[in-house]
């Protein structure tokens, strides 16, 4: 058995298809197949159950492959130690963002991120939080920029800042005559929400005091996939809806129709952290990194030591 071994049968088991494993890790099928089934025998154990439908994992396969992770994980970790022999802070960092961070985020630290660590090469991702937290368990990102508390013991969690949620409405709005948005305001808006699957919506729901999203009516059929397509339906007059401090930044905010009003509310933010696990050997570059970006936030958001 050999880390060649390991890399195998970890992009057999993400890929669920032997020709894709094979193509991702430059081999011929034949000899990944054949090297795989060498492992089988050497252990003696089932890894993966074959069909000519699919690729499934046996029990002790999934047993197997928590440790091939951590392993190959570890031998990283032993090229990181040489090279930081000569930098600490050197070799990629993969790091995920989800959607209604990233864009709003990363252009104010990628610049002084590399300026301050320029043998640190950031590796970004951008997907929903569900998306992130497989990944980051499966070892495929290092750490997660995420608005949502976990509840792994096998992650920790570096806070960085409190992101207040402000009003996006239509500048026709009746609200525009208003001089502070109440919590009675936000329960009788015609509120917009992005589609299942993003934390901003149910965070939004909890600041308004929606138990659950409209089934019926104009709002259950307006779901935006997108931050900036949800607010485009905002300066067409479609609706309000609540946007983090950060977007407030980005070009929508430009001949866009569209009136933002902070809102004085003591629950309506969410915690932006950086997750990561515990057994990541590189803590220092993490570190780094959430000193980067905490040193370069706006201050239309709260800093967290």
């Amino acid at each position: 058995m050999n880390l060649r071994d390991l890399k195998y049968i970890l992009a057999v088991a993400e890929t669920r298809h032997f020709g894709r494993a094979a193509e991702r890790c430059f081999v011929s099928q034949p000899t990944l197949s054949g090297q795989i089934k060498k492992l089988e025998e050497e252990l003696d154990v089932v890894i993966f159950e074959r069909t000519n439908r699919s690729v499934e994992i046996t029990p002790v396969g999934q047993a197997i492959l928590a440790h091939a992770r951590l392993a190959l994980e570890q031998a990283q970790a032993i090229e990181q130690v040489a090279r930081a022999h000569q930098d600490p802070l050197a070799g990629p960092l993969r790091i995920g963002a989800i959607p209604t961070l990233s864009p709003y985020l990363m252009p104010l630290v990628l610049v002084p991120l590399k300026r301050a660590y320029p043998n640190l090469k950031l590796v970004l991702s951008e997907e929903i939080t569900d998306s992130l937290l497989g990944r980051l368990t499966r070892h495929e990102i290092d750490a997660a920029l995420l608005a949502t508390p976990v509840d792994d013991s096998d992650l920790d969690t570096i806070p960085l800042f409190d992101e207040p949620f402000w009003l996006a409405h239509p500048r026709n709005h009746p609200l525009y005559e208003k001089e502070e948005i109440t919590a009675q305001d936000l329960e009788n808006v015609d509120l917009l929400l992005l589609a299942e699957g993003h934390c901003l919506t149910h965070q939004v729901m909890e600041v308004c005091r929606l138990a659950e999203r409209p089934t019926q009516g104009e709002m259950a059929d307006l779901r935006a996939a997108s931050l900036e397509t949800l607010l485009q339906l905002v300066g067409a007059g479609f609706g309000c809806t609540l946007v983090p401090a950060l977007a407030i930044r980005g070009a929508w905010m430009t001949d866009s129709g569209i009136i933002a009003r902070p809102l004085n509310l003591p629950d309506a933010h969410r915690r932006i952290s950086l997750v990561y696990r515990r057994s990541f050997p590189r803590q220092a570059a993490l570190q780094a990194f959430a000193d980067v970006v905490r040193t370069h936030l706006p201050n239309t958001v709260e800093r967290l030591s």
